[in-house]
């Protein structure tokens, strides 16, 4: 891992393959660790140079205030591209896991000579906050278990990997698996001030964004292949939001993983891998 300096701001970036193979740049939900090591790992094996990134006030990347973020949600997109004519020179092709899949979205709308490929992993079209009347809204069952429990104390990295643990059982994702990801999340974190750690595991920043103005409308402009994968046990974007993606990107493919949630599991790494390498 390092860090690359972009246009005056900071990214933590971690590269594997081949640095002369194509690009493929994986924004993160918020920290790189919501890609799987085995999909970075089958990426590159296919032949691609494959590099994931913490977004802003996350990871290695630039940390100031995520009570009071002084960028938008197009600040983000821009990071993307700037990143990835910075890492190539040539066009990459993008992909975004939740919050960073509507980074990833804007990113190919504003800047759409930066990318070749989009790939969207358990993301929607709308920001944060009350989605259209078409598209179904978090499950209130879980959200209320989710965020009514009381929060860990940051400073405990087995606490903190606990809670971790605690609410991937109730959103349907591996236990086990967030345990040691918030671990190493937790290791990775900038400073030990609450919010900035809340920031890094629960993605609190992006409640604080200004995401305005809306691009959903935008999205049969997208002109590169696009790969759209999510859970069909999602519970915190159901599978509909992927499927209104699929429709209203021209072209668009739909994968649904028939036994994932909200997290992208490993063992679905070959699968999805082998889609995106299909995309360039």
């Amino acid at each position: 891992m390092t860090t690359v300096d972009v246009k005056g701001t900071t990214l933590g970036i971690e590269s594997f393959g081949d640095d002369d193979a194509p690009l493929v740049l994986l924004a993160g939900g918020t920290t790189m660790l919501s890609w799987p090591d085995a999909l970075c790992e089958r990426l590159a094996a296919g032949g691609r140079r494959v590099v994931r990134y913490d977004l802003r006030d996350s990871g290695e990347s630039a940390t100031a205030d995520p009570q009071a973020p002084a960028y938008t949600l197009r600040d983000l997109a821009a990071d993307a591209a700037d990143l990835a004519e910075a890492l190539g020179g040539r066009p990459a092709h993008l992909a975004g896991i939740g919050v960073g899949g509507m980074v990833a979205q804007v990113a190919v709308l504003d800047r759409p000579g930066a990318f070749s490929a989009l790939t969207l992993v358990n993301t929607r079209a709308v920001a944060p906050g009350p989605p259209d009347d078409d598209l179904p809204d978090h499950d209130r069952a879980t959200m209320g278990r989710l965020f009514t429990r009381p929060g860990p104390d940051w400073a405990d990295r087995e606490a903190v990997a606990e809670f971790a643990a605690a609410g991937a059982a109730i959103l349907g994702d591996d236990p086990v698996a967030a345990r040691a990801i918030a671990a190493r999340v937790w290791d990775r974190t900038p400073g030990t001030a609450p919010p900035v750690r809340m920031a890094n595991h629960l993605g609190t920043v992006f409640a604080r964004l200004d995401c305005t103005p809306r691009w959903r409308e935008r999205l049969p402009g997208i002109g590169v292949p696009t790969l759209v994968v999510h859970g069909r046990r999602n519970r915190f974007f159901p599978v509909g939001n992927g499927e209104a993606l699929a429709r209203e990107i021209p072209g668009a493919r739909l994968l649904v993983l028939e036994e994932a949630a909200t997290a992208l599991p490993g063992a679905a790494a070959g699968e999805v891998a082998e889609a995106m390498l299909t995309l360039g």
